[in-house]
């Protein structure tokens, strides 16, 4: 079974990032395949990781549903099954050790309880093939809510200093708890942070929240340079200062 790490916050607080620094983090370090899905409705964990995607999920899971009873009259339910399988195969990019699934578009009117069914299920089994499972989530954890992941190992709730960000990363870490996922490692990051210190009105309202903080990451002006000019992030050097301090998160809870 792989380990499946979960990466989550609130929109805009740098956790693609996050998850484009771990996939390099693991394909290289470890030197173990690694499947990234990105699983925000506007994907951009390929721009992170400087890669054009084949294909998605949204668009899959948009044909299932839309073609359901012509599809189970032709190919029955194992055929949908293959079919789905198939498709997602096909929907993988390459990378430099490491794989990309893309989830897509959310989901339009109707429903989508069979399609989804079919992807946890094909997520399960291409999952098999790999060391690592990474999941970039989208801000209101659409795909842990609608039960995608069999299990979750690790999930890293990331914010930046502001109190909504840390009041979002509560609900999320909340939302785990509901859900039934009892991942063994849980903690919050704090990105984007002036001179890499909290101040002290975000850190009493992570204390209130209940969050424990497993790092903390500085402001890097070269995130935002690399970002302007359509760099992918992964290339930043390894004496960026985000980029170390993300390296020792990663070391420090042991993925």
């Amino acid at each position: 079974m792989p380990y499946i790490i979960a990466v989550a916050g609130k929109g805009g607080v740098g956790k693609t990032t996050l998850s484009g620094m771990l996939v390099q983090y693991l394909s290289h370090r470890e030197g173990k395949p690694v499947l990234a899905v990105d699983a925000d409705s506007n994907s951009n964990l390929n721009e992170v990781l400087g890669l054009d995607i084949s294909g998605s999920l949204g668009g899959i899971r948009e044909e299932i549903t839309n073609n359901l009873s012509e599809m189970q009259r032709k190919l029955k339910v194992k055929g949908v099954e293959e079919y789905t399988l198939s498709e997602m195969n096909k929907a993988i990019t390459k990378g430099d050790g490491y794989d990309l699934l893309v989830m897509g578009r959310p989901q339009g009117t109707g429903c989508y309880c069979f399609a989804n069914e079919m992807l946890r299920r094909q997520i399960e089994k291409i999952g098999e093939n790999y060391t690592y499972v990474l999941v970039d989530n989208e801000a209101g954890m659409e795909h842990l809510s609608r039960g995608l992941l069999p299990r979750i190992d690790v999930v890293i709730i990331v914010s930046d200093c502001s109190r909504r960000g840390v009041l979002a990363a509560g609900r999320i870490q909340k939302l785990v708890v509901d859900l039934g996922y009892e991942p063994s490692v849980m903690g919050l990051v704090i990105n984007m942070t002036p001179n890499g210190f909290l101040d002290d009105g975000t850190a009493d309202e992570i204390a209130i929240q209940g969050l424990d903080i497993i790092g903390i990451v500085p402001h890097d002006d070269q995130i935002f340079s690399f970002d302007s000019n359509g760099i992918p992030l992964i290339t930043l050097p390894m004496a960026s200062p985000a980029k170390t301090a993300l390296n020792d998160i990663f070391l420090k809870i042991g993925v």
